[in-house]
C-alpha cells in the first residue's frame, strides 16, 4: 500500500533518489525544454551586454547574481540546477542534473568540468528497461574545480575545496582540501596565512 506522501510521479521519484523510468513521457518533455534552451543559450551572442542571458535564468532552478557560464553548456534538465552568486562555469562543462546540483557561491568551475547526478542500474535487465536512479551533488562555498574534473552521483565538496584537473571524484572531499586523481584523494590540507 502507497503511503499518501510517497513520491507518485517519475519526476519524484527521481527527485527523492528512488528508481524511476527515464522514458516517463514528464521528463522526456523537461529534457527538450532543457535541450531547446541550451542550444539557443550557446548560440546566442557571446558578447552581449548581460552575458547570462535570460535563457539560463530562465531554465535554471536558480541563478544568483554575478553567475556566468561560458558557452558550450550543457545540463539534462536544468531545473534541478543552483548556481550561487558570482559563481564561473567555463566553457564546456556538463551538468547531469537528474538530482540537485548546488554550487556555492564563488565558486570556479574549468573547462570540460562533468558533473553526474544519474546512475544506471547494474543489473542489464533494469538498465535495458529505463530505470535510472539519481544522487544530488553539492559544492559548497569558494570551491575551485580544475579543468576536466569529473564529479560522480552524490558527492558534496566542502568550502574552499580544490579538485585538481583530470580528477574523478567518487567521495566526498572536506571543506579547505585540496583532492587530485583517479579516483580522488585529498592530498593536503589547505591553510591560510591569517593577518
Amino acid at each position: 500500500m502507497n503511503r499518501p506522501d510517497a513520491p507518485a510521479t517519475a519526476r519524484e521519484k527521481m527527485l527523492a533518489g528512488l528508481p524511476y523510468n527515464i522514458m516517463d513521457p514528464e521528463l522526456i518533455e523537461l529534457r527538450e525544454r532543457a535541450r531547446r534552451a541550451v542550444y539557443a543559450y550557446n548560440r546566442s551572442e557571446p558578447m552581449e551586454a548581460d552575458p547570462p542571458s535570460e535563457i539560463l535564468k530562465g531554465l535554471l532552478g536558480g541563478f544568483g547574481a554575478g553567475a556566468f557560464v561560458e558557452a558550450p553548456f550543457r545540463c539534462a534538465y536544468g531545473v534541478n540546477t543552483y548556481l550561487g552568486e558570482e559563481t564561473f562555469l567555463n566553457a564546456g562543462c556538463v551538468i547531469l542534473d537528474c538530482a540537485r546540483v548546488e554550487i556555492g557561491d564563488k565558486t570556479l568551475i574549468g573547462p570540460a568540468v562533468q558533473i553526474y547526478t544519474a546512475e544506471h542500474p547494474l543489473d542489464p535487465t533494469a538498465r535495458a528497461a529505463g530505470t535510472e536512479t539519481a544522487r544530488p551533488v553539492i559544492l559548497g562555498r569558494n570551491v575551485w574545480i580544475g579543468g576536466g574534473a569529473i564529479l560522480l552521483p552524490g558527492v558534496t565538496l566542502g568550502e574552499n575545496a580544490v579538485i585538481g584537473a583530470g580528477s574523478v571524484v567518487t567521495k566526498d572531499v572536506p571543506a579547505d582540501c585540496v583532492a587530485a586523481g583517479n579516483p580522488a584523494k585529498v592530498i593536503r590540507q589547505i591553510t591560510e596565512e591569517r593577518s
